[in-house]
């Protein structure tokens, strides 16, 4: 089965970690099923926000440190989150088996390094 969004334990860790809950596009109603649609996870405080793929990377910046770029690829049966100057240098970088894992765990990084 494919992942759609942030999983309901990974959601409740981004909004501990201050991700505004306004740039969620979906939410898990009183923390049971999944729904589409952000507006009501921006407005109720007792749903649990989610985010897409999409979603979550309009949370992360294009670019980090002058010419270090926003790139996300699938190496093998991994994808790799990461950020790459033009040479393919790259200064950050997390994988995961799928790409939403991969753009939490990116997140989580740039949490934890005050650089989001």
């Amino acid at each position: 089965m494919n992942k759609i969004c942030t999983s309901q334990e990974q959601s409740q860790k981004l909004a501990e970690l201050g991700i505004d809950r306004k740039t969620s596009d979906m939410y898990y109603w009183c923390g049971s099923g999944l729904r589409i649609g952000g507006y009501k996870a921006q407005e109720e405080e007792f749903d649990i926000p989610a985010w897409s793929l999409t979603a979550l990377l309009d949370v992360l910046p294009d670019e980090l440190e002058e010419g270090y770029y926003l790139t996300l690829f699938k190496e093998g049966k991994e994808y790799c989150c990461c950020y790459e100057d033009n040479n393919g240098d790259s200064f950050k970088h997390t994988f995961a088996d799928n790409p939403i894992d991969a753009c939490y765990e990116m997140i989580l990084k740039l949490k934890e390094l005050k650089l989001l």
